[in-house]
């Protein structure tokens, strides 16, 4: 049986090797049809620490590696741009 895979973007990253994903499942409501979206946090493995705060990532589940840890960030589709000048920026 295939394992799942979701994307989403990465909302925290302060932890070692680990990362919470905020993945995005919209539906439309039962009765009035209007669109809905739900958020679900999942925390994945990143063995390297490369994700940034921002990063739409894809998460595969895995095996469980902790207590709340199933998930492993599989690739980094697309990384945030990072708000904050540059320390040599603008100074000239």
């Amino acid at each position: 049986m295939p394992r799942k895979e979701l994307v989403g973007k990465v909302v925290s990253n302060k932890m070692d090797k680990t990362v919470v994903v905020a993945v995005e499942n919209r539906f439309p409501h039962p009765k009035y049809e209007k669109q809905i979206a739900r958020t679900h946090k999942f925390k994945a493995h990143d063995a390297e620490n490369k994700c940034g705060i921002g990063d739409k990532v894809r998460i595969q589940e895995c095996r469980p590696l902790s207590r709340e840890k199933r998930w492993l960030v599989v690739e980094i589709t697309e990384k945030a741009i990072s708000a904050l000048p540059k320390a040599n920026e603008g100074l000239s």
